[in-house]
């Protein structure tokens, strides 16, 4: 008896010491952001079923040999034999795996069944995912990890992934594209820095005379003068001549210093939401109110510098998006027919059966980072996972833009070459809410699980 008193006693000791191990405290983390996207897709799929072989279900065990990883974080071999850790929220025992009636798991074809969001769920949720960048808890992890002297970045990657508190916004955005440094002591002294050196590159390339120009430059302020008016037609503050006045200094400075590729059109449509929000820092209430003229012409010319030093961030990440031919776009519009075909081989057949290139709908995508597709006011929530993903982004872009393109496959699968054409030209997302939004990046985040590791699945 007493015997069997230790044996007992030992195996809870053999327990605790296996809760409080590195091991596994590294296991009782599993990955954050997946586990939220998979409570996120259930809520929304609740009472839809999935024709497919996709299942989400529960399981006490993650499925033999899947490691389950965050888009965007390269990890090592050792990192690679146990499960990645979960910093933010509590232990899930959610799981994708792979249903396989009847069939091995390489003969399964995937084709999920994508809610109707054109015509509108009746089911609605009890949530609305957008509201978890203003959860409380979400709110301390933030103050938690932008209060430290040195912020860090990874945390606050996992964190910014989700979405970002508004407020918090200007900050944590500076951070992660690496304007600000993650050290609080030098931060003001370092955007300080940085802002005289933009004032000082407007005065040498903006405030001079044409005289003082060459032609090729002058063709391109001359362009870019024509571009910002066409900025954001929709929204009222685009309008507004200062606004397009700033707009106008930011790109052609930027052009100027970036002569690889200089300005291309487009690029002005990236600069509209570090605008926007860097100038919420001074400007409240909705968008549609502001007037920049309210405020002071030094705080304009900061919001200016800030701009322009993250558009230059981001950009440096995906130059030959930009430079002569963009190859860089040609070649992600490459590997999203590719993804398409093995997520959706019936739409991508459709597609091409009706002679229809990806490169003549998905160029603006890339082009524009989906700015010109969905309403203004959630670019910037689908910008906090775009510079949350760091230098994964471009090709994380495509199983972004994958996701999006799939919400329509039903659509898809019924319209002939021309009625195609004119669909995804005018898609139909006017009425799109953060719930739409979320579950085109929940099923970006599966499928980028799925597949990224294993770049088979997606050979010819």
């Amino acid at each position: 008896m007493k015997s069997n008193n230790n044996n007992s006693h030992s195996k809870e000791e053999d327990l605790k010491q296996q809760e409080t191990s590195p091991t596994n405290s590294h296991i009782t983390t599993l990955d954050s952001r997946f586990n939220q996207t998979l409570r996120n897709v259930q809520g929304l799929l609740k009472g839809r079923s999935f024709p497919g072989k996709v299942l989400i279900t529960r399981r006490s065990d993650p499925p033999d040999g899947a490691i389950l990883g965050s888009p965007g974080v390269s990890r090592s071999p050792s990192e690679i034999d146990s499960p990645p850790d979960k910093h933010m929220d509590d232990p899930t025992e959610d799981q994708v795996h792979i249903n396989k009636p009847n069939a091995s798991t390489s003969g399964n074809k995937l084709k999920p069944s994508m809610p109707n969001v054109e015509d509108g769920s009746k089911e609605a949720p009890r949530f609305v995912m957008g509201a978890r960048a203003t959860d409380t808890a979400r709110l301390m992890k933030f103050t938690k990890v932008l209060g430290g002297t040195t912020v860090i970045l990874d945390k606050l990657r996992e964190l910014a992934w989700s979405g970002v508190p508004p407020y918090l916004r200007p900050n944590v955005w500076r951070l992660l594209l690496g304007y600000a440094p993650p050290n609080s002591d030098r931060r003001e002294g370092v955007l300080r820095r940085k802002r005289i050196e933009y004032f000082d590159c407007v005065a040498q390339y903006y405030d001079i005379s044409d005289n003082e120009r060459t032609d090729e430059e002058i063709t391109m302020l001359r362009q870019i003068a024509v571009d910002c008016p066409r900025t954001v037609p929709d929204v009222t503050f685009f309008q507004q001549a200062a606004v397009q006045k700033s707009l106008e200094r930011v790109l052609y400075t930027w052009a100027i210093r970036h002569p690889a590729s200089g300005y291309v059109q487009g690029i002005n449509d990236l600069a509209t939401p570090f605008l926007v929000v860097f100038l919420s820092e001074h400007l409240e209430g909705s968008i549609d109110n502001w007037s920049i003229a309210d405020l002071d012409p030094a705080k304009i010319s900061d919001v200016e510098a800030d701009c322009y030093w993250c558009l230059s961030k981001l950009l440096d990440g995906m130059q030959d998006h930009y430079t002569f031919a963009q190859p860089g776009i040609q070649r992600l519009v490459f590997k999203l027919k590719e993804l398409v075909r093995r997520i959706d081989e019936p739409v991508a057949k459709h597609i091409d059966e009706q002679g229809l290139e990806f490169l003549q709908f998905a160029f603006r995508w890339f082009n524009c980072l989906l700015i010109r597709e969905i309403p203004f006011h959630l670019v910037t929530r689908l910008w906090d996972t775009y510079l949350a993903e760091g230098d994964a982004l471009p090709d994380f872009l495509v199983y972004i833009f994958a996701s999006f393109l799939l919400t329509w496959s039903d659509k898809l699968l019924k319209l002939d070459f021309q009625e195609m054409v004119m669909f995804l030209q005018h898609l139909p997302t006017n009425n799109w809410s953060h719930q739409e939004l979320e579950m085109v990046l929940s099923r970006a985040f599966m499928w980028h699980t799925m597949f990224d590791s294993c770049p088979n699945h997606l050979a010819t």
